[in-house]
């Protein structure tokens, strides 16, 4: 996926649609199973020596603790400073990959973040789970939601500033900004429901998790364009993402795995 970048030949070219789908559909593949896999999964069967099967809308393993419940978020929220801090130092890298290492960054950062917003309005889910016996839980749950909305918006703040600093995205090119960040939102909420309609906990999961996680967690992609700081001034780094036949080749092949194989789930023993 080395290809060299195409500068655009006129002010009406556009970034090309369907590779920033497929790049958005990698990116939230990735955070999905670092949650899931890496943050849930390989919590439990390092720390209990648990067994259980792993989808793309959860994992649902033998033994349980708020050390597995909490790991999802945790390693959201760790890879999304990894992959800032990619994005840092691949200021002259190809405009794909610094789009997906700035999309797998948001991704990771907004799942992480609303989690905490999501259990404690909801009662449901891992951060419910982590407080869960927790006196006086009324105040935990405030507590939740209070986190939630604050590191959220920090968020917001933060990927923002990165789409106009690191891929020199004018907030001001309105156009161009919700192309960016509409289209990921929308190719995160088509390959998450696909996927888990073959999930083997009941139809339930897709609302409760796959569409939580993308249609709720990553709705800050739509409002994006208004959070960023105006002192910020795009970087000068600013080609278009042109057709690349890579990228979209590698999405096909993982969007059949993370369908046909992770979709039903695969059993880990610990």
């Amino acid at each position: 996926m080395s290809e060299r970048p195409q500068a655009p030949t006129h002010n009406a070219a556009l970034d090309d649609v369907l590779t920033v789908s497929a790049i958005s559909i990698i990116a939230t593949m990735l955070g999905t199973m670092l949650h899931e896999g890496l943050g849930h999964a390989v919590t439990a069967i390092v720390t209990l020596h648990a067994s259980g099967t792993l989808t793309t809308v959860a994992w649902s393993g033998t033994q349980d603790s708020r050390l597995v419940a909490a790991g999802g978020t945790l390693v959201n929220l760790l890879a999304a400073l990894v992959f800032w801090l990619l994005l840092h130092a691949a200021r002259n890298a190809s405009p794909w990959l610094r789009y997906f290492l700035f999309i797998t960054m948001a991704f990771n950062l907004f799942t992480g973040t609303g989690y905490f917003f999501f259990s404690g309005v909801s009662n449901f889910g891992d951060w419910a789970q982590v407080i869960h016996g927790f006196h006086p839980y009324w105040l935990w749950r405030a507590g939740l939601i209070v986190l939630g909305v604050a590191s959220y918006w920090g968020a917001m703040i933060a990927v923002g500033t990165c789409l106009v600093r690191y891929l020199g995205v004018p907030a001001g090119d309105r156009a161009r900004f919700r192309r960016l960040t509409w289209v990921p939102y929308f190719a995160a909420l088509v390959i998450d429901a696909i996927a888990g309609l073959r999930n083997p906990f009941g139809i339930r999961y897709v609302f409760e998790s796959a569409l939580a996680a993308s249609a709720g967690g990553h709705c800050a992609l739509l409002f994006l364009v208004y959070y960023v700081p105006k002192s910020v001034t795009p970087g000068p780094n600013r080609q278009l993402i042109s057709r690349s036949y890579a990228w979209i080749g590698v999405a096909v092949a993982l969007a059949l795995v993370f369908i046909l194989i992770l979709g039903p789930g695969i059993h880990l023993n610990g």
